[in-house]
This record gives structure tokens, sequence and C-alpha cells, in this order.
């Protein structure tokens, strides 16, 4: 506490706000230095505190010591900001050694795993920290090789079973045969580098889920109580605005959210949620789905040919994917979260998140990269105005998306609806796996 005291301290004393964008000059962006105890002579060493912004992950604390008599040093990353609504997994086949200098963000809750040498390191066994794929597995190596003095003492067997697995962990680096590498983070907030972005990198899969009801309690979130019974539905909200009580994502002052139930011609009912914060400014929306999960998954082409395309109203779930093939790009579920918008609205958020990215654009980034990234922000500019024709594809397996027929009732010849049957991979990350939805009242009742 005294430590982000003083980080308070130095931002007041700035005129700044507490957490600095990434981008920021190197004036604006000057740690707090704190001196403190050294774990390892415990001498006096100093600690150097940076509280920045990462527009994907919002505001994480770089923690940095170093002390000047033994010469030991230890860095760390944490998350300032929230939990998000849903954990992430990232699924990475490394094939190459460049895979091996992705960058990642692993948070304390983070579990990694390799499955061909059934290695995993839990949750909660690390501090978090923003390394790459190599220094990730040098970090569990120096782990493993902290206590071989002691074990080949007491007990030699282990210590050589040991050596053994420590062999294999480095020779993962040198990649003579491919392998595969896991982030899962309940907490949504890790990260994995797409080298690619923002074209589809085929190597990196990336599913969101919901969290279990032990992986909330393992974030400290508060679960649902086993006796609990839901609130009755009210009703009628289709024409009342309810407000409740939240804080700002951005400076997590008071705030108020609204939120109204509205009917979508020719399609649903959908939530809409919107944030506004009387104390810096910020604003934001949300749309959530109103009614349940569709028996089958809906997949939305539409041929951009004309710039009053752009008008066209447009709501895309948190399930909902986006795919530009003219671009090859596209957009995992769950970015950008559920929106109500225009199709020039979604392309234009679309735009600030790539923009935005800073292992694309900052300064860790290649220049090579950088012009590819500026290449594709131009050809999708061009889309936007109506300079460029091209496909827009919409991929729900939830099927709660939607995307306005201009011609309804009638059909829309640049306009293609398709309902699919959900793949098992697909139910697995909605949920529905594990849901059982006939015969549950009959075991309630034998059970009691």
């Amino acid at each position: 506490m005294a430590a982000l005291g003083a980080v308070e301290a130095a931002a007041a004393a700035a005129g700044g706000s507490l957490f600095r964008p990434l981008s920021a000059e190197d004036g604006e962006q000057r740690p707090a230095e704190i001196e403190s105890l050294c774990m390892n002579c415990f001498r006096n060493g100093v600690t150097r505190l940076l509280l920045t912004r990462i527009p994907f992950f919002k505001e994480i604390i770089v923690s940095s010591f170093a002390c000047g008599s033994c010469s030991w040093s230890n860095t760390e990353i944490q998350s300032a900001g929230r939990i998000q609504e849903q954990g992430v997994r990232y699924t990475l086949a490394v094939t190459s050694r460049q895979d091996m200098n992705r960058e990642v963000v692993k948070t304390d809750c983070a579990t990694a795993r390799i499955p061909e040498l059934d290695f995993e390191i839990p949750a909660f066994t690390q501090k978090g920290v923003l390394t790459t794929i190599e220094g990730i597995i040098d970090r569990a190596v120096a782990g493993l090789e902290q206590d071989q003095p002691v074990r080949r003492a007491t007990d030699e067997e282990v210590a050589s079973k040991i050596d053994e697995f420590i062999g294999k962990l480095r020779q993962l680096k040198e990649v003579h045969s491919p392998f595969t590498f896991i982030i899962d983070d309940p907490s949504g907030n890790s990260f994995v580098e797409n080298p690619r972005a923002p074209h589809k990198d085929d190597a990196l899969a990336v599913a969101h889920y919901r969290r279990s009801p032990q992986q909330a309690a393992m974030l400290g979130l508060e679960g649902k109580e086993p006796g609990e019974k839901p609130a009755e539905a009210a009703e009628d909200l289709s024409s009342e605005v309810l407000q409740f009580n939240t804080n700002c994502p951005e400076c997590n002052a008071p705030a108020d959210t609204n939120m109204k139930l509205v009917q979508i011609p020719h399609f649903k009912e959908v939530i809409i949620m919107a944030t506004n914060c009387d104390s810096c400014g910020h604003r934001t929306n949300e749309v959530k789905s109103g009614g349940a999960i569709e028996p089958r998954g809906t997949r939305v082409t539409l041929r951009i040919t004309d710039p009053s395309d752009m008008t066209r109203d447009v709501l895309k779930s948190e399930t909902c994917s986006v795919e530009i093939p003219e671009l090859e790009f596209e957009l995992g579920m769950g970015a950008l979260g559920g929106k109500f918008t225009t199709l020039e609205g979604l392309l234009k958020d679309i735009r600030d998140l790539v923009e935005r990215n800073p292992f694309t654009l900052g300064d860790s980034s290649a220049p090579r990269r950088s012009a590819k990234l500026q290449e594709f922000i131009g050809k999708l500019h061009e889309i936007i105005e109506g300079k460029a024709e091209a496909h827009f594809i919409m991929d729900d397996p939830a099927g709660n998306s939607y995307l306005q027929n201009v011609y309804a009732p009638e059909e829309d010849p640049e306009l293609k609806v398709e309902r699919y049957e959900r793949t098992f991979e697909q139910n697995e990350e909605l949920g529905l796996n594990d849901m059982k939805t006939e015969g549950y009242e009959s075991e309630g009742a034998s059970g009691r």
C-alpha cells in the first residue's frame, strides 16, 4: 500500500492520471522508486513501480526489483483492471524458433501447460509476468533447479529424474519437434501474441468460456447460493428504462448504468446497457441477447457493394465472430463484446481495436509488421468509405446475431443467412454439452 501511495503521489505531483498509456513519452512514464528489502541477501534494494495502461489489457502494474549488494533482480506484472466476463484459453502449436519469441502476458491465476511432456504450471504458483514462451520455459527450469543440490543429497533418484525432465524442457527451446503450449486463464487477462495480426493465425486458437463455480471462487468472485431462488421477472420492461449503480471501468468512480429492453424488427428482443461516467466522461455500451440460445447457429454473409450498406443495423453478440475474406481478417468471439450499432460503426470499432494494439504498433513492433498493419487499416478505410467491395461475414454459434435486411420482408439479394448444426467444440464453448434440460426434475425428486 505504501508503494502504491508513492505512485499516486508522483502522479498527483505531475498533474496527470494514475495510469499512463503504454505509448506515453518517457517523461510521462517515470516509475516510482521505493527502497525495499532484498529477500536474497536481506539488504536494502530498490523497487520500481510503473502503472501503465495497455488498451487490450486495461491497466497493469509493472514492478522491478534490483539489489546493488548481491545483484539479485526480479520483475513482476499484475493486472490492475477488472476480471473479464469470460475466461480465455490460448492454444499454440509451436513449430519453429520464431514461435518461442512470441510475447506472452501470463497472470498469476493462469495455468500454463505443455501436454507432450505432461507438464503444468498451476495457478498462483508464479507471479504474473510479461515475457516470451522461451522465457516461461526458462523460469520453469530455474524453479526446478533451485532445490536440486538438496535433492541430490537427500534423494538422488528423484533428483536424477528431475534432471532428465529439465533436459527435456531445454530441448523444447530448440524446437526439434512440434509441441503445444496452452495458457488457461479464468480471469481472461492473459494473452499470447499473434505476429500475423490483424490476420488470422492458424497456429493459435483462442477460446472464451464461462467460468465454473470453482474457478469463480478461486478468483474471489461471489457465487450463487445453492438454495437461492431467481428473482421474479418484471411484467413489462419494454417501455421502461432501468437504472442501477456501478463503477466506471476507467476511473472506478461511482456511475449509473441504464438498461433497456428493445424489440428488433424481424428478429428478437435484446437488452441494451449504457454506462456514462460524470467524473471522467467515459461512455460505454453493451448488448445482450434477451432470449435463449437458438437450436442452430447462424452465419450471415453480406456483399458490400454500395456506401448505403454502411447504414445497415448490426447486432453482434458476445459469441459472434466476424470475418472479412478480402482482408484475410477474422475477429474471434468475445472480442469487442456485444454491440448494437451500424455496419460502419462496427468496422470503425474494429479499426480502433487494431490501431490500439501495442503488440503491433508499439515500440516492440517490427517496421515490416507495422507497414503491413497500416496497409490493412488503409484497405479497411476504403471499405468504410464505400470505395472497395468486400464480403462481411458474421458467424454466431448461439444464433443471437443480426444484420439488417433493408428489403424486409422481401429477400435481400446481397444478404445470405445460413442455419447450421453446431459442432461439439462450439457446444463446449457455449457450455451446452454439460447442460441437462431433460429428466433433471425426476432425478432431483428421487435424490430427495
